[in-house]
């Protein structure tokens, strides 16, 4: 198997809480025409769907092998880069990408063996907040200021095109691992942000204030990080004697 033939087992396109199960169908569609298959659902509308089908226009093999989840992170497991395709900046202070930018980003994690994620929003509402932490970077289409809005399968289209003409250009980039351990996944992550955000309520960190602004901009931190498995085991250890030292501090008050 050539390279370009295996890297595309490495991405997958995350479409969430699709409200129209045509927009499914069609999103299977143009990932098939540039050689994609995986697609994760997160929460749809409607799916299983006849509409679904019929969009899909014979891409029947990336719906039968579509897996549903009530939640973005059990969609992302496994994964260790995310891209959220957004049209709109929502406050949420993340590096922003063209679609080539990203495209050669993902490339290079995937020939580092990773698995990487393409993230798109509802077709009304987009990515909310908290999706669009659980992303690395932001990648906006640069379509027109007066009319941006793309159909939900045209941007996967877009992206999809952009991930093939790189992985058929003359050099793929090659790109040494950053990691002597196995990387850590978005499931891992999820796991560390709780374990903090508890840590940080344990130590009364906040003292009285809303955490959500510094969770988000502790999760901008540790996601530009890209930390590994033995790094995250580290911080596990170092939050847990916090934790272990306010609880005597408690006790001795």
């Amino acid at each position: 198997m050539t390279v370009i033939d295996d890297l595309p087992n490495r991405f997958r396109f995350v479409l969430v809480r699709t409200s129209h199960p045509g927009n499914i169908g069609s999103a299977a569609r143009a990932m098939r025409t540039m050689g994609f298959a995986r697609m994760e659902l997160v929460a749809p509308h409607r799916f299983p769907d006849r509409e679904a089908s019929a969009l899909a226009a014979g891409a029947d093999d990336v719906l039968e092998g579509a897996g549903v989840h009530p939640g973005l992170v059990d969609s992302l497991a496994g994964s260790s880069l995310a891209f959220g395709l957004s049209a709109r900046r929502r406050g949420v202070t993340l590096p922003e990408l063209s679609p080539r930018e990203a495209a050669m980003q993902a490339i290079a994690a995937a020939q580092r063996g990773e698995q990487v994620a393409l993230v798109f929003g509802n077709e009304r509402t987009g990515l909310e907040n908290d999706e669009l932490a659980r992303c690395h970077a932001m990648v906006r289409i640069p379509s027109v200021d007066d009319f941006s809005s793309l159909n939900l399968s045209q941007a996967v289209q877009v992206m999809a095109y952009e991930l093939r003409v790189a992985l058929l250009g003359e050099d793929v980039p090659a790109s040494p691992p950053v990691h002597d351990e196995p990387p850590a996944d978005a499931a891992q992550m999820e796991r560390f942000y709780e374990h903090l955000a508890k840590t940080l309520d344990d130590i009364d960190f906040h003292k009285g204030r809303a955490p959500t602004t510094i969770m988000l901009r502790l999760r901008k931190l540790f996601q530009r990080a890209q930390m590994d498995e033995r790094e995250l085991r580290m911080l596990h250890g170092i939050l847990a004697d916090a934790q272990r030292m306010a609880q005597l501090a408690r006790e001795k008050e």
